[in-house]
Order: structure tokens, then C-alpha cells, then sequence
């Protein structure tokens, strides 16, 4: 009979809370999207791309239009694994920007920064306007949210590429993340 205890000496195991390890996945096997949302607290798909896109637009406002173009030419990967239209992309689009005003723009102007150690961004003005332009709710912290793209981002490049992207990052709390992540 399944209900019946036959060794009373060991402890009762609720079935629920035992972990299968069959069932989780490792973490080279999620894609972009899905560790933005585990490591960056987004309930949906829709949040992390919206974060993610905003990051890189942030991200390539500090960066000349060949080094942006440099990044992109390596994140070719599937964003996200889904049947629905609106979340099929490949990391590279998010990179893009899918406003196309945006998009125009941030391959036009010089990045935004005055030289070396002169930054019109820095850690303060990034991670404010990722606060800000992210909505990101009060319970939200945005390093955690910054860090959890730049960890899914960093899964998707190479060696040369991480080190170049550090290069354009403003110095400070922002670098550092980069670096942590």
C-alpha cells in the first residue's frame, strides 16, 4: 500500500519539496531572456526584453557606431524560446533597438563621452536612467537588473569583445558590474 509507512525511524519527506534533479535545466541552457528574468526579478519575457533593449541602448550611447557594430555581429543567438511572434527574435535585434528613430539616431552621433575618464555618462546617469526609463518598480534594484543583463550578455560574446565593451563602460559602480557579472 503506497500510504504505508514501513520505517517509522525515518523522517516524513514531503514529496513537494524534494528537488528533481532532472527537472532543472543548467544555466548554459537558458537563453538570453530567461536569465535576465531568473537574475534580474522580472515576472515576464516581455520585462527582460524591455530592460535588456533599454541596457543596450544605454550601453551603445557610450560607444562608437563600429564597436556597437562589432557586438552585434556576435549576438546571433535565439533571444528567447517561444512560439509567440513578439518575443522571436535573436539577441542581435534587441542590441539594434526595435524603435526605429533610436535605432537611426545611435549610428549618427559620436559616442557620448568627451575622452578618456571624461564621461557625459557616467555610473550615476547610466544606472539612473535604467531606473527611470525601465520603470522599474521600487522593490526593484537596479544594479541587480543592470548586472543581470550584462551576465546574459556576457554569455553571448567573446573574450575580445567583453574586454572591448569594458573599455566603453563609465568607471565606477557601472565598470564594476561588468566586470562582477
Amino acid at each position: 500500500m503506497p500510504d504505508e509507512v514501513l520505517d517509522k525511524s525515518l523522517p516524513e519527506i514531503d514529496p513537494t519539496e524534494v528537488e528533481d534533479s532532472r527537472a532543472v535545466i543548467p544555466e548554459e541552457h537558458h537563453g538570453f531572456l530567461d536569465k535576465v528574468m531568473r537574475q534580474g526579478g522580472f515576472a515576464d519575457p516581455y520585462d527582460a526584453r524591455d530592460i535588456s533593449e533599454l541596457v543596450f541602448r544605454i550601453m551603445r550611447d557610450v560607444m562608437t557606431t563600429e564597436a556597437a557594430d562589432r557586438v552585434e555581429g556576435e549576438l546571433h543567438e535565439e533571444a528567447f524560446e517561444t512560439d509567440e511572434k513578439a518575443l522571436q527574435m535573436e539577441v542581435a535585434d534587441l542590441w539594434k533597438d526595435s524603435n526605429p528613430l533610436v535605432r537611426f539616431l545611435s549610428r549618427i552621433r559620436p559616442p557620448l563621452r568627451q575622452g578618456p575618464g571624461h564621461w557625459k555618462i557616467n555610473s550615476d546617469n547610466f544606472l539612473f536612467r535604467v531606473a527611470n526609463e525601465g520603470g522599474l518598480s521600487p522593490s526593484q534594484n537596479r544594479e541587480q537588473v543592470v548586472k543581470a543583463v550584462f551576465s546574459a550578455t556576457k554569455d553571448e560574446l567573446s573574450e575580445e569583445r567583453i574586454q572591448e565593451i569594458a573599455g566603453w563602460l563609465p568607471e565606477g559602480a557601472v565598470r564594476e558590474l561588468w566586470e562582477q557579472a
